[in-house]
Parts: C-alpha cells; structure tokens; sequence
C-alpha cells in the first residue's frame, strides 16, 4: 500500500487555502504549496499568500523561501516537494498539496522527470526582442504551428510561455508535450487523491474582482514598489499576474483604474486556462466551492 496524498486544485480565488488549512487541522496534516508565485520572497499579497494568522498553526512547506531574482524550475519543485512530502509521512502525518499550478502538481501525480534544459540566451533575447517590437501574436502563431496541443492552455499574452514553447523546440527538436508524454514513464511513489473546486463561473469571477480590489486596499502598489527598489533582477518574477500591471502603471503605461481592471481581467483568464488544464485529469473528484465547506471535508475523508 502506497502513503496516501491529499491535492486540492482548482482556480484562483475559489477556497483552496481555507478548505485545506481546516481539513488539516480535523486530519491531523500538514500543508504543501504547488503555487509557482507564493515560492517568492516578499511577495505576499499578489499572491495571496496566507498569513501566520490565516495558516492557524498548520505547517506549510514551498512558500516563501526563493529570491524573487532567482530562477526556479519545475524539476526542482518536484525535487523539492517530494522532500517535504516524505517529511510529513515520516512525521506520522497526511501531506495535503495544496494549489492551482498545473504543471507543478502534474510533476508530483504524474512522476513526470523534466529534461533540463540548456538555455540558449541570444534565442531568447531575440525572441523577447520581437515581443517588444509587437510581435508576440507572431511567436504565438509560430508556437500554434509548432505544439498546438499545448498551446491551447496559454494566452496570446503569456509572453513567457510562448518563448519556453519555441526554446523546448529549438533546443531539443520536440515539442513541449511530446516531452511530457515521455517524461511520464516512472513509477509513482504516492497514492495521489485529487480533488478540484469548482463553482458557478459567474460568482467565481464576481469572488476574483473582490480578491482584486482587497489586494489594491491592502497595499499590492507599494509591494511591488518595494520589490523593485530591494531587487535588481527581478524579470521572470514580475511577470507574474498583478505585479507586471502594477510595473505597467509605474512606467504609465495604464492608469490606476486600468490597471485594476486589467489584472481582473487577466485573473479571470487566468482561471479559466486552470479549468481546462484541470478537466483534463480525467481522475479528478471536482467539488462545489459553493458547498458548505464541512461537507466538502467529508467527501475528502471518505476517500482516507
């Protein structure tokens, strides 16, 4: 008998962080984040990052503990969270995965191994060069073309995705799912139980604005001011969603209402790619966000 292993996914803004710390506290388990952002250091309320308060004596692991100017690879949060994960087990205690990153918790499910690499730098900046000449529905063409399969979970506007599609290519000669494909041969560790939120798409949204608003009140404009006064090198981190809009009304780019609008947009976006990258886990126990939460907790329970 494989350890059992709670994952709660599902969008932004649609309960996992409350619903995972309360099913902690009644199953005695501790908590592992699988959000790309929430790594980073000092950037707390773009995303959402819970408080001490928020986290109620539960023990999180993978949040806060990556410089903002580093870089940090899917491979090696896989590394990372599997150390946790067996921590937690050794502790006599049910590890809960807790976030809306696909690709992050596809690692642990999947036991995907990620080739590493070789960054080819002057692809890259010639790539980013032509993004900023106004060509990015061009690489974005070209990425259709070259993996349409995975590019239909990334916007046109999702510069970074667009580029790593193309450099995969360039780099290896297959494309980027051809790789995941390969890559999903080894033997998994775990037995991963994986739940889903989901909710009227309409009062998920409506639950995304407020988040937004609350995060503009509660000082997102001087968090990024701060990170980019503190970091010298903090490219691949402020193209994260809320903090590139933020950088947008810095430069004047947006106005203050436009910017606001614009990351609820790019949210609501945003959770819907998180859907479909979800829906296709054909395993997956969706539950309604719109439940009490209690009654979610024991459906979980039922599956221990």
């Amino acid at each position: 008998m494989k350890p059992k292993v709670i994952v709660i996914a599902g969008p932004t803004a649609s309960g996992k962080t409350s619903l995972s710390i309360e099913l902690a506290k009644q199953i005695n388990g501790e908590i592992v984040s699988a959000d790309s952002m929430q790594i980073y250091k000092d950037m707390n309320i773009g995303t959402a990052k819970p408080t001490p308060e928020e986290m109620q004596n539960i023990k999180h692991y993978m949040i806060d503990f990556v410089s903002p100017e580093e870089r940090y690879s899917v491979s090696q949060y896989k590394k990372d969270a599997l150390s946790c994960i067996d921590k937690i087990i050794k502790k006599g205690k049910t590890p809960i995965v807790v976030g809306g990153t696909g690709l992050y918790i596809d690692s642990l499910i999947y036991g995907i191994e990620f080739q590493e690499i070789q960054i080819d730098l002057k692809y890259r900046e010639e790539l980013n060069k032509m993004a900023e000449e106004g060509k990015l529905q061009e690489l974005y063409d070209k990425a259709c073309k070259i993996d349409p399969e995975a590019m239909k979970i990334i916007s046109p506007n999702d510069k970074k995705r667009i580029i790593r599609v193309l450099e995969i290519y360039k780099q290896t000669g297959k494309t980027k799912t051809q790789q995941n494909i390969e890559s999903r041969q080894n033997e998994v560790p775990y037995e991963y139980i994986v739940f889903a939120i989901n909710m009227d798409r309409a009062k998920l949204y409506d639950r995304i604005n407020k988040r937004v608003d609350i995060m503009i009140d509660n000082g997102l404009i001087d968090e990024v001011r701060k990170l980019v006064k503190k970091y010298d090198n903090i490219q691949t981190a402020m193209q994260s969603l809320g903090y590139k809009e933020v950088v947008q009304y810095f430069n004047k780019e947006l106005t203050k209402e436009e910017m606001i609008d614009k990351i609820k947009m790019e949210s609501r976006r945003y959770a819907k790619r998180q859907l479909t990258w979800f829906r296709k886990n054909k395993n997956i126990i969706w539950m309604d966000g719109l439940k009490p939460q209690q009654d979610n907790i024991k459906e979980i329970m039922n599956y221990l």
